[in-house]
């Protein structure tokens, strides 16, 4: 990332397990954004980077999943 490049929380969800996960929109220079979800599990992060192709797939499969579970 460059200084034109910026970084914004939308979220921050307290998950089982004594997880953290914070939503994160990554905006790029030249208009590109990138939606991040950074799971923290004590000192470790796993960080999970989505375009909006497959950001829309995601979307469906969880959408789905809590249709089927509600």
């Amino acid at each position: 990332m460059n200084i034109n490049d910026t970084i914004t929380n939308l979220c921050t969800i307290e998950a089982p397990w004594n997880k953290t996960i914070t939503v994160q929109n990554l905006s790029y220079e030249g208009n590109m954004s990138i939606l991040r979800l950074r799971i923290r599990e004590g000192r470790r992060f796993t960080d999970l980077e989505l375009d909006i192709h497959s950001l829309r797939k995601l979307n469906t499969v969880l959408s789905d999943w809590l249709d089927s579970n509600s």
